[in-house]
C-alpha cells in the first residue's frame, strides 16, 4: 500500500478517533520533505559540490539548489556568498515515493538501527532524521562511493503538537524506539 492509499485508508480513521477531528481536512498531514548537506570543510576540496548534487540527485530524483551563506563569519571562514550547503524539497508524488522509499528500504538498511527517536519530533510535530553516511539508500552502490559525507531530512507537517506528529509518523510506519 503506497502512503497516499494509507493516509487515506489508515490515518485520517484513525486520527479522527483519537484526537476527536470532525473533519478530514483538520487531520494533520506531510506537507513537505527537505534532504539537506551542508558541505563545510570538505568546501576547498575540488569537485566535493558536484559530487554531492550528484547524490543527493540521485537519492531523491530531482535536481538540487545551492545554499549560500547569507553574511560573512569569520570563525567559520564563510564569506556572504559562498556556497555552505546543498539542499532538495520534495512536495507531491515525489515526496510520497521519497517517504516509502525512506520507510521500508534506507531505514532498515541503516546499521545498528533500533529505530527514531521521539524527541526527533519537535514541538510543532515536524521530524527531523540525521544520516552519518548516505550509503543506506538504495539507489548508492558501494564501489562508486567517492567521499562519504552525511545528510539531513526534514518531514514538515500541518500538525500543531508533538503528539500530533508523533501519531501522524507512526500510523504512516515510521519505526520509532519503544519507551521503557
Amino acid at each position: 500500500m503506497n502512503f497516499t492509499a494509507k493516509y487515506n485508508k489508515i490515518v485520517i480513521p484513525e486520527m479522527k478517533k483519537i484526537f476527536g477531528y470532525k473533519n478530514n481536512l483538520a487531520v494533520p498531514k506531510v506537507i513537505k520533505v527537505t534532504v539537506n548537506v551542508g558541505v563545510g570543510k570538505n568546501l576547498k576540496e575540488p569537485n566535493y559540490v558536484e559530487t554531492v548534487e550528484g547524490n543527493l540527485k540521485r537519492i531523491t530524483g530531482q535536481k538540487p539548489v545551492r545554499t549560500k551563506a547569507k553574511q560573512s563569519i569569520s570563525g567559520f571562514k564563510t564569506r556572504q556568498g559562498l556556497v555552505i550547503g546543498v539542499m532538495v524539497t520534495l512536495r507531491g508524488q515525489r515526496m510520497y515515493d521519497f517517504l516509502d522509499k525512506l520507510v521500508n528500504v534506507t531505514l532498515p538498511r541503516v546499521r545498528d538501527f533500533r529505530g527514531l527517536q521521539k524527541k526527533s519530533v519537535d514541538k510543532s510535530g515536524n521530524l527531523s532524521i540525521g544520516f552519518k553516511e548516505y550509503i543506506s539508500f538504495p539507489e548508492i552502490r558501494p564501489d562508486e562511493i567517492e567521499k562519504l559525507h552525511g545528510l539531513e531530512i526534514s518531514i514538515t507537517t500541518t500538525a500543531k503538537e508533538k503528539k500530533e506528529g508523533e501519531e501522524l509518523f507512526r500510523l504512516l510506519g515510521f519505526p520509532f524506539q519503544a519507551t521503557n
